[in-house]
């Protein structure tokens, strides 16, 4: 008998021969496991994303959700008070903020090549990408320097799940806890001394006389926190998983710099690292001869349906000359991620630096750990050897 289970390491170690299958034989599935039902079609997700009438965020996105997050944050609302929301925050990603950061990712990427240089191996996760996304984003929220590292091991625990006990534990609860009274403390002195960084901008931001309240500030500077390092380590380090395994496309990209914007929408497509996000049914939903009721979660399989031939030809395919329109990578419909354009801008700068200074490189380490993760998916490590 066919199961989804997205606590299995087996799931996690490849997941898209049972999307396959979801696809074609079971689109709309029930899965004890995850106590949800899975979508697993393009056309079937984008509807529900478009759809929040019916598929509402507002019980939380995370297939494990954390505690009192829903509710506060662009991606556990539904409108009007997401659109609120979302208009507040969205003055802080302004293409100002874009232009300031592009120079310290670049100081950041040549930085981390610096830390292993001469050496013939190196990981990928520990040595490149979590020290590019966390001087990224310790930048742009204006984090105090000093506890890098306790920051992003904390952030990387919040979107971990344990796979026997199927719930967020104890060590997952405590980090978001730990990173939430964190926020709290840089909140609170942004609020009488603000400076040029995101935070700052959302203490200060206001539409027609109305602010963020102050618990929205803090869940959402913590969902930044953890989506900042997280959502952008994983999308890095996948893309490299993918020009390490796919050894013409990272030749192409070393010749033509120019062809790294394609070539990352690609990658967005064909492995993103943003897996599962789950809806709840505020109605009665028949789809594909099954009944969805009123309270059930629904799980979107972002991954699987960037995979969906009915909407992508030779899906399982990776070309970076694809131009693949309407991905699923940062999600759709009111809940698109706003931290989009940051994070292509982030992933192509560093790629920028890092083939400047390591134009040839393979994988290194055959059999991946993945995070045990039932929302993202990343290795924990990636080895690669310089060619």
């Amino acid at each position: 008998m066919f199961a989804f289970d997205p606590y299995s390491p087996q799931t996690d170690a490849d997941p898209f021969p049972l999307y396959k299958t979801l696809r074609d034989e079971h689109p709309c599935f029930w899965s004890p496991h995850a106590n949800m039902w899975i979508l697993s079609r393009y056309d079937d997700i984008v509807r529900a994303l478009n759809d929040w009438r019916t598929y509402s965020s507002a019980r939380g996105n995370l297939m494990d959700e954390l505690p009192n997050r829903a509710g506060a944050t662009l991606g556990t609302t539904d409108p009007p008070r997401h659109d609120r929301l979302r208009s507040l925050i969205q003055h802080a990603f302004t293409k100002r903020n874009l232009d300031y950061i592009d120079a310290h990712i670049r100081q950041a990427a040549n930085n981390a090549v610096d830390g292993f240089e001469g050496r013939k191996t190196f990981d990928f996760v520990e040595d490149f990408s979590s020290k590019v996304t966390v001087k990224v984003l310790f930048r742009l929220l204006g984090l105090p320097p000093g506890n890098d590292e306790e920051v992003r091991d904390k952030a990387v625990l919040m979107v971990q799940s344990d796979p026997k006990t199927r719930q967020k534990g104890p060590e997952h609860i405590a980090a978001f806890e730990w990173v939430r009274e964190y926020a709290a403390e840089i909140i609170k002195e942004r609020t009488t001394n603000p400076g040029e960084d995101l935070i700052s901008q959302f203490v200060l931001a206001e539409i027609d006389g109305e602010k963020l309240e102050e618990r929205e500030i803090l869940l959402t500077t913590t969902t930044l926190i953890m989506a900042g390092i997280e959502s952008l380590g994983g999308f890095m380090t996948m893309f490299a998983l993918n020009l390490a395994d796919y050894h013409d496309a990272q030749r192409a990209l070393v010749a033509s710099p120019d062809r790294l914007t394609d070539a990352i929408e690609e990658s967005l497509r064909f492995n993103t690292s943003a897996q599962r996000f789950r809806r709840c049914l505020v109605q009665d939903a028949e789809l594909h001869g099954q009944n969805m009721k009123a309270g059930d979660f629904v799980s979107l399989c972002y991954g699987s349906g960037n995979r969906d031939e009915r909407r992508f030809a030779n899906p399982d395919v990776y070309d970076i000359s694809r131009k693949p329109k309407g991905h699923l990578g940062f999600g759709g419909g009111v809940h698109a991620c706003l931290g989009s354009a940051i994070g292509r801008m982030a992933v192509k700068v560093a790629f920028e630096e890092f083939h400047k200074r390591i134009p040839a490189y393979t994988r290194a380490q055959e059999k991946l750990d993945w995070m045990p993760s039932t929302t993202f998916r990343s290795p924990l490590r990636l080895e690669l050897a310089r060619a």
